[in-house]
Parts: C-alpha cells; structure tokens; sequence
C-alpha cells in the first residue's frame, strides 16, 4: 500500500508537469516507469519481484508514451527468460484460439467417444490383432451405425490399450538405416516468428552419421511445388542417397513430391501407420533443434530464421557430442576420424548458435 501511496503521488507530479507549458510528454512517461520499476525492485524479496494487476496497467500505459527505441533503455525490470515465457504463451493462445473447440462464440464440441464405444474399440483390436485403425472404423460404422473416424481409433488404443508386445517396428527401417550414406529421414515441424506469424521446416538428416543435411524454411501453407522446393534447397549441393524415409503425412502423397523423388532416382521408404516410434531419429532431431534452439532465441522472418537454423546444423555437426555415437560428432563418423584431445591447462572458449553454446577447444 506504501508502494501504491508513492506512486500516486508520483503520478500527480507527472500530472501537474504535463499541464504546464512546455511539459515532455515522452521524457515524463519515460521519468515515471524508471520510478516505477525501483519501486518494485526495491522490495525485500530473495526471488524476483510479482507485479500486480495495477502495476502492470501502469508500466503498459506508460508505455504507450515512449518511443520504441527508447524502451530497451528503460525496460530495465524485465529479463530475457519473462520475454521468452510471453512469447511462448501467445503461441499457445494462437493456437488454443485456432484449434479449441470452445472458442469465442462457439459452442463446446463432443467430449469423446462413449464408454461402449471405447470397450467396443478395445475387443476388436485384443480379437483381431491385425486389424488397422480405419478398419476397425469402417467395421464400427457397418455393424453399428456409429460414425467414428480413424483418428478418435487412434488415440483410444493409445490411451486405453497403449503398446502392443513384441514391438519391433522400426528394426528394418534401422537396418537399411546402418548402411553407410544410403539412408534418409525427411520431416516437418511448425514454428512461430516473435510477429506469430507460422514457418514450415524440413529437415533432412542422414540416419546413420544422424547428419543434418539441411534445412529449408518456407512461411505460409504447404503444398506439392513448395515442399518439392523445400526439399531440393534443404538437399543442395549434397549427394543425393538410396532410400529416404517419410512418415504419412499427405503431404508426402503428393503427385509431384513423387515424380520429384523418381526424377533423382531416390526410392522412398514409408514407416509403420500410426507408430511415430518408427521414425525417432528424425523425431528426436526435431525436438532437439525446439529445445536447443527455437526455444531459447526470437526471430523475425523466414531469412532469420535460416541463418539462426544454419548455425545450429554447423554446430550440431561439428560440436555437438552425442551419446548414440558413443561420443561423437555426427562430422567425426562420416568422416572417420577421431577429435583431437585439448590439454586442461591449454584451452579456451568457443561460442556457437549466437552465443548460446560455449565449447572449450584448443588455444
């Protein structure tokens, strides 16, 4: 409440100077968010101050009246890690606002499948092993008369009846996958600019030196010319493999996806339907470059967001340890060559990806 009082009295100043001749309605705002700010920072508290809903309107409102070069010069009170964490949650509400089905002016949309028809599910799959997800459907919908989509099989077997025994799916996939330069692994993933404005990503990765090959970025939708285009940047300059895996996306069914495959004379390799376990080196790579990388930097538009996904594959690489390859960089095994070992008296400091990473390497 003291606080609260000191601020008051503060704002009345700002009110009396700004009703005089001359008052600088800018400096002024600026003069009453720096006060604001040590207010808050002042408090005796061994973790970072809260603020309240009153406070927060205030540095908003004040705001307004500064210009935006200035702010980073007087936004002294917030840290990088507040700024990510916004960013982040815009994206969820993007997306929650996209994809929710309890959005502004809309009704609150099924709650699932009934008991019966969860049960019903899960007898068919335990009787019938061999019976896929749109079978059981089309089965559902000529027995019963209930109109059930694939997909709701799906994530019923998934959350009621999990994994079956014996799963060894993705063991001839890793087979061809340890012959040397012969297989590929291509996927996309999502992301959003600091403007939340959607990229599409492929990667293409070598399964056995787990080499990222390249990336390619493209803003907006996705459709058989642009990911054609994609894939034939994300690959330039490179030679060209065996085989390439792909999950079993739609996109990948496109016409001129597979005439741009024959014409490279590059035979495509389909995983298992429905088990994303069957292509993890690719799935794992993605969730690396979001934890590593996108998750910890901004970017503006599609050229900033190559440059920061270039950086990441040299360092990925060349640097990046990992535990699969016993220790290894992805360069080291392609290459066949071992990194040569620094003296712990005779090193220093690399930075990489902008300064997110520093290595030590020799002096």
């Amino acid at each position: 409440m003291r606080g609260f009082l000191t601020l008051l009295m503060h704002l009345i100043v700002v009110l009396v100077r700004l009703a005089g001749p001359g008052g600088a309605r800018a400096l002024v705002a600026e003069n009453l968010i720096m006060k604001q700010q040590l207010l808050v920072l002042a408090r005796k508290r061994r973790r970072a101050p809260n603020l309240s809903s009153l406070e927060r309107f205030v540095l908003g409102l004040c705001a307004l009246c500064v210009a935006p070069q200035r702010l980073p010069k007087v936004a002294a009170g917030v840290s990088l890690s507040t700024l990510h964490k916004l960013h982040r949650a815009l994206i969820r509400r993007k997306y929650r606002a996209l994809f929710s089905s309890t959005g502004v002016g809309k009704r609150p949309g099924p709650k699932g499948p009934s008991p019966e028809i969860i049960k019903l599910i899960i007898e068919l799959k335990e009787r019938n092993p061999s019976f896929g997800c749109p079978r059981i459907a089309l089965i559902i919908a000529a027995t019963f008369g209930v109109e059930i989509d694939k997909d709701v099989v799906r994530r019923v077997l998934q959350t009621h009846l999990g994994p079956g025994p014996g799963g060894g799916g993705p063991s001839w996939l890793t087979t061809i996958g340890h012959a040397k330069d012969s297989l590929w692994s291509v996927d996309l993933f999502r992301c959003e600019s600091i403007l939340l404005t959607t990229h599409w990503v492929m990667v293409v990765m070598d399964q056995y030196t787990r080499r990222i090959i390249g990336f390619a970025v493209h803003a907006g939708e996705v459709d058989g010319v642009a990911l054609c285009r994609m894939f034939n940047q994300g690959i330039s300059g490179q030679p060209l493999p065996k085989y390439l895996s792909t999950d079993h996306d739609p996109l990948f069914r496109y016409h001129r996806w597979e005439a741009n495959l024959r014409i490279l004379d590059i035979e495509p390799v389909k995983t298992v339907p429905y088990t994303p376990i069957s292509h993890p080196f690719v799935e794992r790579l993605i969730g690396s470059v979001r934890r590593e990388c996108l998750d910890k930097t901004f970017f503006w538009n599609s050229l900033d967001l190559k440059r920061k996904l270039a950086e990441f594959r040299d360092y990925y690489n060349e640097n990046r340890v990992h535990s699969s390859l016993e220790g290894q960089t992805p360069s080291e095994v392609s290459e066949d060559r071992r990194r040569q070992q620094v003296g712990l008296c005779d090193y220093r400091w690399e930075s990489h990806c902008g300064g997110l990473y520093s290595l030590p390497v020799a002096a």
